[in-house]
């Protein structure tokens, strides 16, 4: 059975110092190719008690590994809220929001809970999982008062916490034809990543355009 240790010191021998290049431009602080990391899960597969166990170390790689191998139904509410606030690298947050937390039977309860945290990074997750919803099931949200918020806080917020409500507004008009108009015209107002760097062939984040590209394929 294979412990920690053995998976610590495979991740040691898959550390590449360029994928820990291109990693920390980004704000993470591990050096192993992810598709190689997710080729470890893979084999290691679903061992929750190893999960815990690496997740323990606090190591960004064995986190990562972490995520994927564990069950993510099995952790209490309570073990999820202390998890998101010791997940500072974006990677590791977004694949514990996203492949964790979102299947978690306390989802609605944490996103709640985390949507108004003075951590603007639980925060963040609050509003990823509120973005997950206006795109998936929107019933009982309300969107109009999400765009009051954006509004008034989101070009003064935190960066991650920014990213995450401008991803909120772009999926409000996205998905919801008759809140469109307003979303575009608050992106415009705030003109949030309206700069920001984009790779061509890539949709940029500033809401407008993306809001626009998006719809465009559905037409």
């Amino acid at each position: 059975m294979t412990g920690s240790a053995e998976v610590l010191a495979e991740l040691a021998a898959l550390e590449d110092p360029r994928s820990r290049a291109v990693n920390e431009k980004h704000g993470d602080d591990h050096g192993v190719n992810l598709g190689k990391l997710r080729a470890l899960a893979k084999r290691l597969k679903t061992q929750h008690e190893l999960a815990v166990e690496l997740w323990g170390t606090g190591d960004s790689a064995a986190r990562l590994v972490a995520v994927l191998i564990c069950r993510p139904k099995a952790f209490e509410r309570g073990e999820l809220d202390v998890m998101v606030r010791e997940a500072r690298t974006p990677k590791v947050h977004d694949w514990l929001v996203g492949y964790v937390v979102k299947k978690s039977p306390h989802v609605e309860e944490l996103r709640v809970a985390w949507f108004a945290d003075a951590d603007p990074v639980v925060a963040s997750a609050g509003w990823a999982l509120t973005t997950d919803r206006v795109g998936k099931a929107s019933e009982g949200l309300d969107l109009g008062g999400l765009l009051d918020v954006i509004e008034a806080e989101m070009k003064d917020a935190p960066e991650r916490l920014q990213w995450a409500m401008n991803h909120c507004l772009a999926e409000i008009g996205i998905e919801h034809a008759e809140l469109r108009e307003r979303a575009v015209g608050i992106g415009e107002r705030l003109g949030v990543l309206k700069d920001y760097p984009t790779p061509k062939g890539c949709t940029s984040p500033y809401a407008p355009v993306w809001i626009a590209e998006m719809v465009g394929r559905r037409v």
